[in-house]
């Protein structure tokens, strides 16, 4: 039909479909549906520019809901990879603040049911926690104490500084009964190194290797070769073992004159407060070598743990006779668990090998030829014991 001859009355009915239709289009059912359609693309976006066209199409449209959308939004967060979780939180940020800078309020309540379901991801909650504690001061008392074990290790960091705080206010026994639970709970290398502190003032000593999971009972033997960087890959004789015999001894890499050695396990314990032991302090200092430390830890029941570990030199590491990671990487840090690989422990004794190279170079910063290594859970906590310390 020409609109030109269209009846009044048509034209009412087609603007009365038209608005009844708008209304349907933005009834929260509705709603819930668009942002589930916007929010693949976002999940979609990948490396090296993959999907981020789609993706900024999706983001333009997304930052049109409202702010009830806001728990369904962040969901979108769980299991997405880091850019994705970057599309989508930059998304979720964008509606909050303009709600807020509006005059209009969050929903609070499912955001903050939200926030306690630790299977959320980690920054969606951390979002949440931002928002509610600008907008409710009693959101911390009320939220932080049921999260000083969280998974999300920013909200368990700022549980335990409040724990902290409360304890310096605290009478003596109620100090130490609160800095003993921060302890257990910290993940914080310097909230762990204040509480060790404020403990020791207290009359209690702490032992930082035990609260971090630390090995520090060590075998160590070597040197074997590693000219041209060989030996990482070389198979010598601790690798060729399947139940290590530290009563046996090997040949080695001849001395600085060309004389042949024999290698012979050494004990060695280390007294570094976290656990650190240095090659060149227990063998002696030479390049283009490798080593080998033994090490035991005792598991109370079978179960996968992380092994984390802190090196300038390329290293490997068995658990049990198998090998869980290789790093052929030299002089790049040694920050505190620098690296990390997840193992599986048996029930009892387990056995850890580490194979550490030293390669050629000889500038002052590429002397170091140490490591620290760790067992513990995903949140950095202990879950083994020292062999020593079993029957």
């Amino acid at each position: 039909m020409n609109p030109a001859h269209e009846s009044p009355r048509f034209r009412s009915m087609s603007r009365s479909v038209t608005w009844l239709l708008l209304l349907l289009l933005f009834t929260p059912t509705a709603w819930a549906a668009e942002v589930e359609s916007l929010l693949g693309p976002l999940r979609a976006v990948g490396p090296k520019g993959k999907g981020s066209h789609e993706a900024a199409q999706a983001w333009k449209e997304l930052i049109e809901a409202s702010a009830d959308e806001l728990p369904a939004i962040l969901a979108g967060m769980d299991g997405a990879n880091p850019l994705a979780a970057n599309w989508i939180g930059s998304a979720a940020d964008t509606i909050a603040q303009r709600e807020l800078q509006q005059g209009g309020t969050l929903p609070a309540a499912e955001l903050e049911r939200f926030l306690m379901d630790a299977h959320h991801a980690p920054r969606a909650r951390s979002q949440v926690y931002e928002w509610l504690s600008k907008t409710d001061p009693t959101l911390p008392a009320r939220v932080l104490p049921k999260m000083l074990d969280d998974p999300n290790l920013d909200l368990r960091r700022l549980a335990v500084a409040r724990l902290m705080a409360e304890a310096a206010k605290a009478p003596e026994a109620r100090a130490l009964d609160l800095y003993d639970r921060a302890l257990r709970s910290t993940r914080e290398m310097d909230q762990l190194r204040q509480i060790a502190g404020r403990l020791k003032k207290l009359g209690r000593e702490v032992i930082l290797t035990k609260q971090l999971g630390c090995v520090t009972h060590w075998k160590v033997i070597g040197p074997w070769d590693n000219t041209d960087g060989r030996g990482f890959d070389a198979v010598y004789p601790p690798e060729k073992e399947t139940v290590l015999d530290f009563s046996q001894s090997y040949p080695g890499k001849p001395d600085a004159k060309g004389n042949p050695r024999t290698l012979k396990w050494i004990d060695h314990t280390t007294t570094h407060p976290l656990g650190e032991f240095d090659l060149n302090k227990i063998l002696e200092e030479e390049k283009s070598v490798v080593a080998y430390a033994a090490g035991e830890v005792y598991s109370p029941r079978a179960q996968d743990v992380q092994i984390r570990t802190a090196s300038n030199n390329a290293h490997k590491i068995w658990i049990n006779g198998h090998e869980v990671a290789a790093y052929k990487v030299y002089h790049a840090g040694g920050q505190f668990d620098q690296y990390s690989c997840d193992a599986t422990l048996r029930p009892g004794r387990n056995t850890i090998l580490v194979k550490i190279c030293q390669n050629a170079q000889t500038q002052p910063w590429a002397r170091d030829w140490k490591i620290i290594l760790r067992v513990c859970d995903r949140s950095g906590g202990p879950v083994v014991s020292d062999s020593k310390d079993q029957p």
